[in-house]
């Protein structure tokens, strides 16, 4: 049978794309290896003397002699060549006091293992960013943000719950759903357009408690980084965004444990080592038990309800000899809602990854990394006549390897292949014995996707640097599926003419592209640099949604003959300003995104419960504009950042909105954000943070049509008119911590307030009555609704909100 083709530009059959990727490993694995070096070397290790975690980009050479020196790798890990012996080895770090130790020729026999200590002077500055002070001046990465964990959890949390997901939202360029989500709208991309990745495997819905806290513990990750634009080639599958989040690895030298008792949730973290000092874990749980205070109500109605979210995460490393490091990730998260035994709501990820690290010399390195992550939900209706049990799963399976090349000091080369599977499920409807509602027949989805890249980073001269990269993603809807047939091969409602059946791994539908990527960075002087990137992505997976702060049983939709795979190219422009010594950082990045064959729901639109998803919605084109500006201090006792972006976010598809063009909801186009964290001492700190933005982008009705003697709103065709009051919001804390007096037991008590001066920002209207078409109403300064006619009702989930957590380690 002939595959269709969809961006026609090669076509290659099934078989012979598993032929050629075969050919790209076995070629490049050779080659790899085939760069080892017998020169003799100095191999050791650099630690922090207090947490025994590694030190990344610490500074290694032999005194008198800086142009050979080498910096440690992610595990703290360096070799440097011999010298003439004896001879002093000096190990520097910032912020740690220098180590220099005079080594003896028969120290090359063994590892060397060097432990830093902190310099007494940085307990007087909060350091925002790990890594280089002049890192955003000099590097060719444009759209990204680091934000360290520490930072993370200096800022003011809701509920006393640090969250990653609410920290990313105060990065200019992030924009919210509403008040209390974490789902992230980045550079007008939809939030099913952000690839969220723990130590590589994704996750399909970060999420707990309907979008309130995201699933990661902080106190288990070492680093966050947030790609806005110029994305790496070694990374794809999403139009917008790619949200890195990487586990921290176990102190291999002794037990290690940190956790909180918070007004929400409690967490713990374990860490330490495994079998010997060359494995080591990291185990880490995180528990609200709001469920249990519903047990202690008056109200039998409440008593009987559930709510309560769990997630377990971990990470086993194992060091196997001077080159190899293999660690296994995993993740478990579960969440339900249960009313009174009559409705329930839940959902879990399980995600897991395997990863090799190989060091094939000081030139030439390997990574393989496998991983499975699964996601399913279910629904719940207990009643005698109506009462139904609805389930789905989807999950994708993947491999990635990945070869890195330092050709030169100015030519770093890398190449790989990832390939992936996407399995969704059938939908699983189970309805009650004596239910009058029938059985649902749906059908799976599967979905090859398999990627080459490569990827090149050239100095050419100390001034003018380029990151060049290309993907190309191979993609394959493949059976066992049914193919459904219309008229013309546009999907209408009730106009079926036929289907067609699949085979297991039969090839249903095909559609390949070149993904270019390209950045320069021009230095113009030692603290002024100017950046240009151009970034292009094919997405294969998107969601059929209605809500734009995302639900836990958003149908997902495969690639297929109705439904392209969206295609964003974003070009982006910036300057990069340093000040006082590196202390100040400024930005300003400006960028244009066009995306093609988005799609959104048609009018009156059903996706939970027909396996025709296709005749729901409608695709079309998008582009979003805008220019961010941040100005950061870094050190200091008193850090943070201010940042405003400007920006504008369009659709335009045919059949909705009367076809013009429209904003969606998350379109919000001014956004300011302050963060400020000070440091009065060692015991005591504050942080302070203020958001403002414009309101969300809304429909309100426009009349009232009487359905079964009741007013009904009306409303206009024209899409997202209107827009709620905007938006702000202050959040407060103090943090106190224990006297250090030498004892392994520290204790901390962290006091916040969200919402400080009570703003009551609009989560929802609801327009209950309408007299005679009179809907008129208008926000007030305050958020109140100022009405001329009774029925217009606002809903806001938080004014003042205090909390309180008491945090600690061992």
């Amino acid at each position: 049978m002939s595959v269709r083709q969809g961006y026609p530009l090669v076509q290659m059959p099934f078989i012979s794309v598993f032929r050629v990727i075969t050919f790209w490993i076995s070629f490049a694995f050779c080659l790899g290896v085939s760069f080892g070096q017998s020169v003799p070397k100095i191999r050791g290790e650099v630690l922090d003397a207090v947490s025994s975690q590694p030190l990344i980009g610490a500074n290694v050479y032999w005194e008198g002699n800086t142009t050979t020196g080498v910096v440690t790798g992610l595990d703290g890990d360096f070799e440097i060549s011999s010298v003439a012996f004896p001879a002093k080895l000096v190990i520097s770090y910032i912020g740690y006091e220098r180590s220099v130790r005079v080594i003896q020729a028969k120290d090359g026999e063994k590892g060397l293992r060097f432990f830093l200590k902190p310099e007494e002077m940085s307990l007087e500055e909060i350091i925002i960013q790990e890594r280089r002070p002049d890192e955003q001046i000099k590097n060719l990465e444009m759209g990204k943000a680091s934000v360290p964990i520490e930072t993370i959890k200096n800022i003011p949390a809701l509920f006393g719950e640090v969250d990653l997901f609410r920290s990313l939202q105060l990065l200019p360029g992030v924009q919210t759903a509403g008040e209390g989500t974490t789902g992230l709208f980045v550079r007008g991309g939809s939030a099913d357009q952000n690839l969220v990745q723990l130590d590589g495997a994704p996750v399909y819905n970060a999420s707990h408690f309907f979008g309130i806290f995201s699933v990661f513990n902080p106190d288990a990750l070492s680093k966050v980084d947030l790609y806005k634009g110029n994305m790496p080639a070694a990374f794809g599958g999403r139009a917008s965004s790619l949200i890195d989040v990487s586990l921290q690895e176990g102190n291999r030298n002794q037990i290690h444990g940190q956790g909180g008792i918070g007004t929400i949730s409690s967490r713990l973290t374990l860490d330490g080592p495994l079998f010997g000092k060359n494995s080591s874990f990291i185990v880490s749980g995180r528990r609200t038990y709001a469920d249990l205070f519903l047990k202690l109500s008056r109200d039998e109605n409440l008593r009987n309800n559930k709510l309560n979210f769990y997630d377990l995460s971990g990470k086993f490393s194992f060091f196997l000899g001077e080159r190899d490091k293999l660690s296994f990730s995993i993740y478990e998260g579960s969440d339900f809602l249960g009313l009174d035994d009559q409705f329930g709501l839940g959902w879990d990820n399980w995600v897991n990854s395997v990863n090799w690290n190989r060091v094939n010399s000081e030139t030439s390195f390997f990574d393989l990394q496998a991983y499975y992550s699964r996601y399913q939900y279910k629904v719940e209706i207990n009643d005698p006549e109506n009462g139904f049990e609805w389930t789905n799963r989807l999950s994708e399976s993947g491999i990635k390897a990945n070869w890195i090349r330092v050709l030169s000091d100015k030519t770093t080369i890398n190449w790989g292949i990832h390939s992936q599977f996407y399995q969704f499920s059938p939908v699983d409807l189970n309805p009650d014995p004596d239910s009058g509602i029938g059985e649902i027949v749906t059908n799976p989805k599967n979905g090859l996707l398999n990627n080459l890249f490569v990827g090149l980073n050239q100095e050419f001269s100390p001034k003018l640097s380029m990151e060049a990269g290309l993907r190309w993603g191979l993609y394959t809807q493949v059976g066992e599926g049914v193919e459904y047939l219309y008229p013309d091969d546009q999907p209408e409602r009730d106009e079926e003419i036929g289907s067609e059946s699949f085979d297991r791994w039969e090839p249903m539908q095909f559609y390949q592209g070149l993904e270019p990527r390209l950045a320069f960075r021009y230095l113009i002087d030692e603290q002024f640099s100017v950046k240009a990137a151009y970034n292009r992505n094919f997405q294969y997976v998107q969601i059929a949604t209605n809500s734009s702060a995302g639900l836990p049983i958003d149908r997902w939709m495969l690639a297929d003959l109705y439904t392209r795979p969206i295609q964003s190219d974003q070009i982006s422009l910036g300057l990069f300003r340093n000040f006082d010594n590196n202390r100040w950082e400024l930005s300003v990045e400006g960028y244009y995104k066009d995306l093609r064959n988005v799609i959104d729901l048609r009018n009156g639109a059903q996706v939970l419960f027909t396996d025709q998803v296709e005749t729901e919605v409608l695709s079309g084109d998008g582009w979003a504009y805008g220019v961010e500006t941040l100005l950061r201090k870094n050190t200091g006792k008193t850090t943070g950042w201010l940042s405003y972006t400007w920006s504008r976010t369009w659709r335009q598809i045919e059949g909705v909105s009367l076809n013009q063009k429209y904003n969606p909801r998350f379109d919000r186009p001014h956004d300011v954000t302050l963060v400020v964290n000070h440091e009065f001492n060692p015991r005591w700190s504050a942080g302070i943070t203020f958001v403002y933005t414009s309101g969300l982008a809304v429909t309100f009705p426009v009349g009232s049509y009487v359905v079964d003697n009741q007013n009904v709103p009306l409303y206009p065709e024209l899409r997202n008119l209107d827009r709620f009051p905007d938006y702000h919001r202050m959040d407060a804390s103090i943090t106190w911590r224990n006297a250090d007096k030498g004892r392994k037991w520290k204790g901390s008590w962290n006091f916040s307030i969200y919402n400080l001066y009570g703003r009551k920002n609009p989560f929802a209207y609801e327009f209950r009555d309408i007299y005679n078409n009179d809907i008129s109403f208008n926000p007030s300064e305050d958020g109140e609704i100022v009405s001329s006619r009774p029925g217009v009702v606002m809903t806001y989930l938080f004014t003042v909100l205090p909390s309180i957590t008491y945090n600690f380690q061992f």
